[in-house]
């Protein structure tokens, strides 16, 4: 079954054929970054154009990747949300006119379980159950996944994300963005107890997540050394709060797991990329007699062929979209 996948739920636009849920014939992304790097963020409007430059051309290369044609598809899957209104709307009318066109049906795809299903084209062996940690920009989730299409929300952030939190430290220091990744290599020559920044638990009795007091913290931690006249170490400053974060993270999802009788952890979404994590989370995992999983790093990022393996899944769960669909902003995963 040939799925092909349209994503465009922020700054990246991406199309993509994917053979029976897991096997990927073609992942075409054009990204954003160079373009919203000097306003310090994405900007929903540029976005939007873009990818209405883009869309035709990402999806003529797809095909042309694979060596099909728009005749050998079975499936349209379109991400629906969450996302950035306008950029979800790009790529949803996109996937109406081609399963109209081509009468055949679309499947609109919860772009966090997209996430989650990277790990599928990645490991060919990965079957749930198993608990997941999903760490991007916009979200982050600690979620039991029963079934290929039954997602348990067990923890959420409440307020900044992971992702989010990293990219506004990263600017406070004086880091480009996106600011993870620029994070994650200073951490590595940084001494990551330097500093004693704070690891918010909220209680012993939730799964949810709190960045935004340890972002403060960090914040004030800088204003303080400035109006003292002290040398900030930014290498320092970047390798302390990464490591706040990730003690936070690994706990959380070693404890769901141990607590539902898991030995695979999944690891995904954009800070899934972070070596810091993947190394805690490889340690802790030897520890414990925990198997540890997270995709290659371009998966790890906004792609089609994560939304065309979920789009697969759902689909032969009978699961099916209508043309009457709409892009749904704050989609939830569950």
């Amino acid at each position: 079954m040939l799925t092909l996948a349209i994503e465009t739920s922020c700054d990246e636009t991406s199309c993509a054929v994917v053979k029976d849920g897991r096997e990927v014939l073609s992942n075409i992304i054009s990204s954003q970054i160079e373009i919203h790097k000097k306003f310090g963020g994405v900007v929903p409007e540029i976005a939007s154009r873009k990818h209405i430059e883009s869309i035709d051309n990402i999806l003529q290369e797809a095909l042309d990747t694979a060596g099909v044609t728009f005749k050998d598809i079975d499936l349209i899957a379109v991400t629906q949300g969450p996302g950035l209104v306008g950029a979800l709307l790009v790529g949803l009318s996109t996937a109406k006119a081609l399963a109209y066109g081509l009468d055949i049906p679309i499947i609109g795809v919860n772009h966090i379980e997209g996430h989650v299903c990277a790990n599928f084209i990645e490991h060919k062996e990965l079957e749930p159950p198993f608990t997941c940690l999903i760490v991007s920009g916009g979200h982050t989730y600690l979620v039991q996944a029963n079934e290929y299409t039954d997602y348990e929300l067990i923890g959420r952030t409440r307020d900044d994300a992971a992702g989010e939190a990293f990219d506004k430290v990263a600017r406070s220091i004086g880091l480009p963005y996106p600011g993870g990744p620029h994070i994650d290599k200073m951490a590595k020559v940084g001494n990551k107890d330097a500093i004693d920044f704070p690891r918010v638990i909220i209680d012993e009795h939730t799964y949810d997540f709190s960045f935004s007091g340890l972002k403060t913290a960090v914040l004030n931690h800088l204003n303080q050394s400035k109006q003292k006249g002290e040398e900030i170490v930014v290498e320092d400053v970047a390798a302390s709060f990464q490591q706040a974060v990730l003690d936070v993270l690994v706990d959380k999802s070693f404890r769901l797991a141990k607590e539902r009788n898991q030995d695979k952890i999944v690891i995904a979404g954009g800070v899934a990329a972070n070596e810091g994590l993947r190394t805690m989370m490889k340690e802790r995992g030897k520890k414990e007699g925990i198997q540890i999983y997270y995709p290659s790093r371009v998966l790890c990022t906004d792609n089609a062929a994560m939304i065309g393996a979920a789009g697969y899944y759902n689909y032969i769960n009978g699961k099916v979209s209508d043309l009457g669909m709409n892009v749904m902003p704050n989609l939830d995963i569950k």
